[in-house]
């Protein structure tokens, strides 16, 4: 049997199975479409303005090592004319962060990038071991994401950088989709769907270039293109309720390859659908349009006008007429007046401010980082959190 020619040059042999549709190509043809997807989803959500500066999101897994060889690549070839920075998060976790922050520095050097790394225990005075310790497996996640957030946008501030990029893939996506949708959390789909998220108050947005690219293509092109990379999962995950939602989408993925793509378009339609004063309060008025807009008050269905109502109930009123000169009674229990159409209540209008204790943007006094630190420094002498 002849070998099986690649689809896209018909020259060289096919050597790669893409688990995205099934195209079977040649390893440079597979490179260079893996490339020049990125290449789409970036100019045509347009991420990124000429001369500005990028924070990369780099912790030496696969994701964000193939991210800042991407971006490298495509900013040399496309001249986006874009300032690369890699910035790391030190959780603090023996046997796992230590030997990936190696895997990153050796990154920056083979990329010749600038690295800035920010550690949780100079920032919150507690490490991920410190805090796992404290509380145990179960929920030890709440504090590594909310500490990490903090900590990306502290690191960005610091360099003064306003976007930062993240290696978040398509099957990342779908699994946040999932999530929502498991714990019937609607509210969030828009921003879990969104390549682009930005807080109003904050100067530091955040985009994900690889939204569409598959995990496992992810992992074909740094083999391809022998990238140095750290392939061990963190040692407190397992716990995580992301576990679950994952273990959905790969078998999902079994039946059907597109379903990857599929729940994450679907998340994308159906966050559509949700009203604008519940996925984002913080435009009253956009959320009165939607109210509006969209008709039918309590008790209604649809877009019916009240003055639809009128003739139906002309015609009930001489049929009970006519009813009573034939002196047979007959009782109309649904005959009413149309009730007052009903105003939709407004969730309560959130005030972005700033945290009184570290200056964190939060719709609070006091933000949720600061909140847990002082659950944590409950059990021993208090450590602030810094507003440097």
């Amino acid at each position: 049997m002849p070998p099986i020619q690649c689809v896209a040059c018909n020259k060289s042999r096919a050597l790669i199975i893409r688990p995205k549709n099934h195209d079977k190509l040649c390893k440079q043809c597979f490179i260079q479409v893996f490339e020049d997807e990125i290449h789409v989803t970036i100019t045509r959500n347009h991420l990124f303005s000429p001369g500005e500066k990028i924070a990369i999101g780099a912790s030496g897994g696969k994701d964000s090592t193939v991210l800042a060889a991407v971006l490298k690549t495509l900013n040399e070839r496309h001249n986006y004319g874009l300032d690369l920075v890699l910035l790391s998060i030190d959780e603090g976790i023996k046997g796992y962060r230590d030997d990936s922050l190696e895997t990153v520095k050796r990154n920056s050097k083979q990329y010749d990038l600038p690295l800035e790394i920010v550690g949780y225990d100079e920032l919150y005075g507690w490490t991920m071991d410190q805090v796992v310790q404290q509380i145990g497996k179960k929920g030890n996640c709440t504090y590594c994401g909310v500490f990490r957030r903090q900590a990306l946008d502290r690191g960005a501030a610091r360099l003064g950088i306003q976007h930062v990029v993240t290696g978040h893939n398509a099957d990342d996506m779908a699994e946040t989709v999932m999530m929502n949708l498991l714990r019937g959390d609607l509210a969030r789909l828009s921003r879990a769907t969104s390549i682009v998220t930005a807080n109003p108050a904050s100067a530091i947005k955040r985009s994900k270039p690889l939204k569409y690219a598959y995990e496992k293509e992810i992992v074909l092109y740094a083999h391809h293109r022998n990238l140095d990379y750290f392939t061990t999962e963190c040692i407190y995950s397992p716990e995580a309720f992301r576990g679950s939602a994952r273990t959905l989408i790969k078998d999902l993925e079994r039946i059907r390859p597109s379903a990857i793509l599929d729940v994450v378009r679907s998340g994308e339609d159906m966050a559509a659908l949700v009203p604008k004063e519940v996925s984002n309060n913080q435009s009253i008025s956009a959320a009165t349009e939607e109210s509006e807009s969209t008709g039918g008050g309590c008790g209604r269905h649809g877009n019916q006008n009240l003055s639809d109502e009128f003739p139906n109930l002309n015609k009930q009123i001489h049929d009970n007429s006519e009813a009573g000169e034939r002196e047979i009674e007959i009782k109309m229990s649904d005959l009413t007046m149309p009730k007052e159409k009903k105003t939709r209540r407004l969730p309560k209008q959130q005030q972005l401010g700033r945290c009184v204790k570290c200056g964190y943007i939060s719709s609070q006094e006091v933000c949720k980082a600061c909140k847990l630190l002082e659950g944590l420094n409950s059990t021993r002498p208090k450590i602030a959190i810094s507003s440097t």
